[in-house]
């Protein structure tokens, strides 16, 4: 029997109005009585995955943010996986030339250069407000800090994104995982993390749960492992092909409640 769920956020949990329907609330609601977690697995930040944990009544649940880089529980930090900083010195420095928007983030604090398009995106499709600073001084900021980035996202016209894309790639092949959800959008994050990598440790270091026991949905190529490695890999309809390929099930689309129709079908709640 399954004793812990994850999901996804974008693209999987969310209806047409980018929210949580009625009777996914109710769905999740239902798994609260079961004692069964629901752990949302973004790669968001927390502050735009809390307001939904709260529609839900699962703030008191851990949240996995940043694909996998930050495992916060019980207000504590589980686990920590950084850019290192002089990778983003190296980013912002070859920008210069390409002047790509770069929002930086470290935890809950979310920084963009300037007020334009692709900030605009962000807030609307996140509901959290970014604070306005040039990159050069977030890295000095965080210097001092002795912080770096638990995620970075470069938003630009196709053929600058290219560009960026294949410096990161040819630079840092073993450093960096990229993700091209978009033509227009890259997500840098860690190479030493996956969702899979967090689901994992938040299974050995908090819940004492087997892999074999945990289900998961997902839509994306970085839901891959994820779906993979559980015991119940579940893609949304909408899922790309190489998603709907390894999935254990397939249910129907995110903005249709698929997960929450898999969910009371699967457990009978």
């Amino acid at each position: 029997m399954f004793k812990i769920i994850f999901s996804d956020i974008d693209g999987t949990l969310l209806n047409a109005d980018r929210d949580l329907s009625e009777l996914t609330i109710n769905t999740i609601k239902k798994l609260n009585q079961e004692n069964i977690p629901f752990i949302l697995i973004s790669s968001r930040m927390p502050s735009a995955m809390r307001h939904l944990q709260k529609k839900m009544d699962i703030e008191h649940l851990p949240i996995i943010s940043y694909n996998g880089g930050l495992i916060l529980a019980d207000g504590k930090t589980l686990d920590s996986t950084e850019i290192p900083l002089e990778i983003l010195e190296s980013l912002h420095d070859y920008n210069l030339d390409h002047d790509v928007h770069l929002s930086l983030f470290h935890n809950d604090e979310w920084y963009v250069p300037r007020d334009d398009f692709w900030t605009r995106r962000e807030i609307n499709n996140t509901k959290v407000q970014p604070e306005f600073r040039e990159n050069k001084k977030v890295i000095k900021k965080w210097d001092a800090e002795e912080k770096g980035a638990h995620k970075i996202m470069a938003m630009g016209e196709e053929e600058k994104i290219d560009k960026i894309f294949n410096f990161l790639k040819e630079s840092f092949p073993n450093d960096l995982h990229l993700y091209r959800s978009k033509p227009t959008y890259i997500e840098i994050a860690p190479r030493a993390i996956s969702k899979l990598t967090a689901v994992e440790h938040l299974l050995d270091h908090h819940y004492r749960i087997p892999l074999s026991q945990s289900m998961a949905f997902g839509d994306n190529y970085n839901d891959i492992e994820m779906l993979r490695g559980v015991g119940m890999g579940i893609a949304v309809g909408n899922a790309k092909p190489e998603v709907l390929e390894i999935a254990h099930m397939v249910t129907s689309p995110g903005k249709e409640d698929g997960v929450a129709r898999s969910i009371s079908e699967i457990l009978k709640i």
